[in-house]
């Protein structure tokens, strides 16, 4: 594997913050496993042409955990990260979009390939990886 870049430039993407109350009023946040390494992560992915960020957001929601909902066009938070890639490693940034779950799908695109499990955000926090998202998860006000 190449060494990471180093040119100080991330590649922007754009994630899915899938969220949910629970009957106690506490709100809990619906994580996926990344395919390859199988670590605990939020929906996101690369933007996509002629779609706005939020949108795109939705749409990686959708494919990666099945998750449908009412989608928030401001981001609530951002962080770096470090994407493996097939042959070297690409520093990321990620703005995350709420989206407030209304609707879990039965069958989505990725669901052979990834698992999905609702947290507390405490708990998501705890297990997620990135120390950018992990920040983001402690210190969310909702």
């Amino acid at each position: 594997m190449k060494k990471p870049r180093e040119n100080g430039k991330a590649n922007l993407q754009v994630g899915a913050l899938p969220l949910r109350r629970t009957a106690a009023g506490s709100w809990e946040v619906l994580l996926v496993t990344t395919r390859s390494t199988k670590r605990w992560t939020v929906p996101k992915g690369w933007p996509i042409k002629r779609l706005k960020a939020h949108d795109a957001a939705a749409r990686e929601a959708r494919e990666e955990a099945g998750a449908v909902g009412l989608m928030k066009k401001k981001a609530v938070g951002r962080y770096l990260y470090w994407k493996r890639m097939e042959a070297e490693f690409r520093l990321c940034k990620v703005r995350l979009y709420p989206l407030l779950v209304t609707e879990q799908l039965s069958h989505w695109p990725e669901q052979a390939q990834r698992l999905r499990h609702w947290f507390s955000l405490k708990d998501a926090a705890d297990l997620v990886e990135e120390p950018g998202l992990r920040k983001v998860l402690a210190t969310l006000k909702l």
